[in-house]
């Protein structure tokens, strides 16, 4: 059965199909042709639960589901994962909002 999961980084926002029966290992090589990035230097997290997901675990094992929102963040040069960071449209339209009223 196919789904979809939106991948979320800054102001980025990748759409993948997938499987729930695909490892999280199999996403990030998914994501590895289209970042560039290593799968090693790349860390999932499902932004309901704020869980790291495991790579050997399946979507479905870590309650992943169709259009679940994950947030890709890569590792730093001091080997330490970044922190999340998702552009929300509510943030956008306030930091406009803000800028106009001055």
């Amino acid at each position: 059965m196919a789904m979809y999961i939106r991948v979320k980084r800054n102001k980025t926002t990748y759409f993948l199909q997938c499987d729930p029966t695909e490892t999280v290992l199999n996403i990030k090589q998914k994501l590895h042709s289209l970042i560039d990035q290593p799968v090693n230097d790349q860390r999932l997290i499902l932004v309901s639960t704020n869980e790291v997901l495991d790579d050997l675990k399946t979507l479905a094992d870590q309650k992943v589901e169709n259009d679940s929102i994950v947030a890709l963040t890569l590792r730093k040069e001091d080997n330490e994962f970044e922190d999340v960071n998702i552009v929300r449209p509510d943030d956008f339209y306030h930091s406009r909002d803000s800028e106009w009223s001055s």
